[in-house]
């Protein structure tokens, strides 16, 4: 039985550095509820002003911090415009309709990528048979299709089209760092496009915890008190925000080097006889699908007890990641033992 593991099943997975626990450790906390927890109230400064936003407020999770944008921009009965392999649909049980009330137009993209024409064509007309055509979300980088990013011009496009037709923007930055790394992008350019913006600090940035929402000043105004109704307010959660803090400040430059490890495992796989497609690889997400015949549950279970962990994201794809805990060394191991299969 192998007593380490290398774990590539989610960006997730990281724990806080050593660095990043002194911070932890040494941060001013208070009452964040009452807006009063110095380190949280810094993060949220920090953060809004690094995209150009008026304000930022921080949730434990991805997904409330995406539930509450859908539900400030939305009422019940309205529509929500995203891709059909996007997390807001796939990954957070059913919470548009939980939580919002709204409907869902699900549209086919390119790996988790919708075009401008789509989200026009999409949009319902004035019609009392049909929803309200709200809020049209992105999510960027993808996940499931294999940590794809956006062309910049298309998000410029598709805002124009909802401008024109009065729908609000959302974008699901989960792994947004590693797309602006990936594409060597301005971060005031995503402020400026999007009407509100969720970024995870868990993920790629190695965080134990949280996320942030970001918008304008009367938008996340109303977030606070969404976030509170959800059950969001935390007390003295300054410790969580310092890791936040930490990472902001050193764990976004070296995302270069989880995109490097990650080509480098998929310029193995891809000659595996196994290997009937790889996704292309842009950012840190790995995604291959196996021949006719084969398992990727059976194959996960093969390469567990080999001392690697990957995820089956369905029969037959399997999902690596790389991130802050895959070393170099790692990644030598893993190729070691994916051409020994």
């Amino acid at each position: 039985m192998h007593t380490r593991f290398i774990d590539y099943r989610s960006d997730t997975v990281t724990k806080p550095t050593p660095a990043m626990r002194e911070a932890m450790s040494a941060a001013a906390v208070g009452d964040d509820v009452f807006g009063e927890d110095p380190s949280i109230n810094q993060l949220e400064e920090k953060c809004a002003r690094l995209f150009g936003m008026e304000a930022a407020v921080f949730c434990p999770s991805g997904t409330m911090t995406n539930q509450i944008a859908i539900k400030c921009h939305t009422q019940p009965g309205d529509e929500v415009i995203c891709e059909e392999n996007s997390h807001i649909y796939q990954y957070e049980g059913g919470g548009i309709a939980f939580n919002a009330g709204a409907s869902v137009k699900l549209l086919a993209g390119d790996r988790g990528r919708i075009h401008a024409r789509q989200v026009a064509d999409a949009i319902q007309p004035d019609d009392v048979h049909r929803p309200i055509s709200r809020l049209v979300s992105l999510e960027n980088t993808s996940n499931r299709g294999g940590g794809c990013c956006y062309d910049f011009n298309e998000i410029v496009a598709i805002k124009t089209v909802c401008q024109e037709k009065g729908l609000a923007l959302h974008l699901d930055g989960a792994r947004v760092w590693n797309a602006i790394i990936a594409q060597n992008e301005n971060y005031l350019l995503y402020g400026s496009t999007f009407d509100s913006i969720s970024v995870c600090l868990s993920k790629s940035l190695g965080c134990p915890v949280g996320s942030l929402l970001l918008g304008r000043g009367s938008f996340i105004k109303k977030a606070r008190r969404i976030r509170k109704v959800f059950g969001g307010g935390m007390r003295q959660a300054g410790s969580l925000a310092a890791a936040g803090l930490y990472a902001l400040d050193h764990h976004i430059d070296r995302l270069k080097q989880d995109h490097i490890h990650a080509q480098l495992l998929a310029a193995c796989i891809t000659k595996k006889h196994f290997v009937k497609m790889l996704l292309p690889v842009e950012t840190n997400i790995i995604i291959f699908e196996l021949q006719e015949g084969l398992s990727a549950p059976a194959m996960v279970a093969s390469l567990k007890e080999k001392g690697i962990l990957g995820y089956a994201i369905s029969p037959v794809r399997i999902r690596l990641v790389t991130h802050l805990d895959i070393s170099e060394n790692d990644i030598h191991q893993t190729i070691e033992v994916l051409n020994a299969l």
